[in-house]
């Protein structure tokens, strides 16, 4: 089993050159910050992300593909209204 510095550093890392920080609360849970390094602006925070099935390669890669998909969809979702927009005022 992975120490809690091992997993923080491994689903840190996985996310450059976004900058994500996790913290692993007394009662086993994560929560994961990502945020533009340049700008600070946070883009996507989960918690309550039980530590206790992340115990293997496969359970962390699983973990951080559905954290990057929920990280594509808050970029989708800002940039719609937008596109919406942008697309009203050519027509």
């Amino acid at each position: 089993m992975l120490s809690n510095l091992e997993l923080r550093h491994i689903i840190e890392s996985a996310f450059l050159p976004l900058s994500c920080t996790c913290q692993i609360e007394p009662q086993g849970y994560l929560q994961a910050q990502i945020h533009d390094p340049l700008s600070g602006r946070i883009e996507l925070m989960v918690t309550g992300i039980s530590i206790t099935c992340l115990t293997g390669n496969q359970a962390i890669t699983a973990l951080v593909d559905e954290i990057r998909a929920e990280l594509s969809l808050a970029h989708e979702m800002r940039a719609w209204p937008r596109e919406r927009a942008a697309s009203s005022s050519q027509a």
